[in-house]
């Protein structure tokens, strides 16, 4: 579960700095100011729980249960919160219309919080200090 958690993390921050530099680079000239802000919240969001799973996956100060649970809280979570921010800060860009879809956002938002709030009460839970 370890090695599962680093390479997760791993690949989530290789495509937050693509995703960073797609939207410095390449969107600046397709979208408003205001897209590329909303962009780049779901870049932010994305690479901090890329660095979650890192030190998730470097300890063990968590059950393997737990480890568990808070990588599939964190895969959807980010892939709800960070996907659709994508999606709706490039609507303009698609035939798609990515606000039918705007109620993932705040889901992946609440399974990211659940995440965390899993991996404080795996700490608690810990007997060893």
């Amino acid at each position: 579960m370890n090695k599962k958690l680093l390479i997760t993390g791993a690949i989530l921050g290789i495509l937050s700095i693509i995703l960073g530099a797609f939207a410095a680079h390449g969107l600046a000239k397709l979208i408003d100011a205001d897209a590329i802000k909303t962009f780049e919240t779901g870049v932010r969001y994305q690479i901090y729980h890329a660095f979650f799973l890192l030190i998730l996956g470097g300890t063990s100060f968590v059950s393997l249960k737990t480890k568990k649970t808070i990588f599939y809280l964190v895969i959807v979570g980010v892939l709800f919160f960070s996907g659709s921010i994508y999606g709706l800060a490039t609507n303009s860009l698609s035939a798609f219309d990515f606000k039918t879809i705007a109620l993932l956002t705040p889901i992946g938002g609440l399974l990211l919080i659940v995440s965390w709030s899993v991996m404080l009460v795996g700490i608690i839970r810990n007997k060893v200090d």
